[in-house]
């Protein structure tokens, strides 16, 4: 009885971690918020193909964590999307030097 479940929530969890995505791909993702909607799906699905393509480093993931803790960009809210015209918010959501 309890094999079953254990199989179970181990394959929850398997599930789960495979639709993790990595800091720079969700960082991405909310510059794709930004834009209109009829562009969104497609820079979606490029920021999908560079993420195939480019194997970011332990310091580019790291570096994206910090950004996605400071980039107030919000899915929900495109107003957020306001912040990319500042020099501040350029920075904190790292399209800045």
């Amino acid at each position: 009885m309890r094999r079953p479940a254990v199989l179970c929530l181990s394959f929850s969890v398997l599930l789960a971690l495979a639709g993790c995505k990595n800091p720079c791909r969700e960082l991405s993702e909310r510059y794709c918020d930004c834009l209109d909607e009829y562009q969104r799906a497609d820079c979606v699905i490029e920021v999908a193909n560079r993420e195939r393509n480019v194997e970011p480093t332990d310091a580019d993931l790291a570096a994206c964590e910090q950004r996605l803790e400071t980039c107030t960009i919000k899915a929900d809210d495109r107003a957020s999307c306001d912040i990319l015209q500042t020099e501040k918010g350029k920075q904190a959501c790292g399209l800045s030097r």
